[in-house]
């Protein structure tokens, strides 16, 4: 008789264990679930419209920040080529005690620059540079302006003239200093700017977000400089 209870529980526990079998079994094999078909799983038209409507604003508001992130990648890419440049052409004349020069143009909308010896730009057999070309920048998305108008000479009012593409030559002589200007035996004008500026939105004028590089000293000393201080 005292074993009574003890296969009352062992029956339960049967009876459970194949209870729990037979529902698993019935849920595995029956079609439906509650009205739920397993075949028809997924997204309604509208919860689609309305995560593309989410993703359109999302972009809409990042778009000008990643734009704007970009052009100032540009612009800083480009001024540190400008600066590069003209280090090498110092290097170059002071370790082969020969004038080197670096001259800048735009061609096609974009900025571009030479590093050469001597003082007079070559017209044949050299491969101009474009500034930032790593960048992969497309025309017009750095703009390039100077305070040159001949060789080591500023224009006449000495500062950036934003509505002129940069154009320009800047020489060091066997010292590494600025050489004589080219058309009279009068010292080098100082400082020379070459400056990079990423355009206004829509336009091709100049943002206000500027990159420059001063040679402010007749030793050849060079600076960068940013914003109003390059136009100036």
């Amino acid at each position: 008789m005292s074993n009574i209870p003890s296969l009352r529980l062992l029956n339960y526990f049967q009876l459970y264990s194949l209870k729990t079998k037979l529902k698993q079994q019935y849920l595995a094999n029956r079609p439906y679930t509650d009205g739920y078909n397993q075949q028809d799983a997924g997204f309604s038209l509208i919860e689609l419209v309305v995560v593309m409507l989410l993703v359109g604003i999302l972009s809409a508001i990042a778009a000008p920040g990643w734009l704007a992130f970009v052009n100032r990648q540009q612009v800083n890419k480009a001024n540190d080529a400008v600066f590069a440049a003209l280090q090498q052409a110092q290097r170059e004349a002071k370790n082969k005690k020969l004038s080197y020069s670096v001259s800048f143009k735009v061609e096609n909308n974009l900025p571009k620059f030479l590093v050469y010896q001597g003082a007079v730009t070559p017209t044949s057999g050299v491969v101009w540079k474009s500034l930032g070309e790593d960048m992969a920048s497309n025309p017009g998305q750095v703009l390039l302006y100077t305070n040159i108008s001949a060789s080591n000479t500023k224009n006449a009012t000495g500062n950036i003239v934003e509505t002129t593409p940069g154009t320009g030559t800047i020489t060091f002589d066997y010292m590494g200093v600025l050489a004589y200007k080219s058309s009279s035996s009068d010292a080098a004008d100082t400082p020379l700017k070459v400056m990079v500026a990423a355009p206004k939105t829509g336009t091709t004028e100049a943002g206000a977000f500027k990159r420059c590089v001063i040679v402010e000293t007749l030793l050849g000393g060079m600076r960068t400089a940013k914003d109003a201080a390059c136009s100036n």
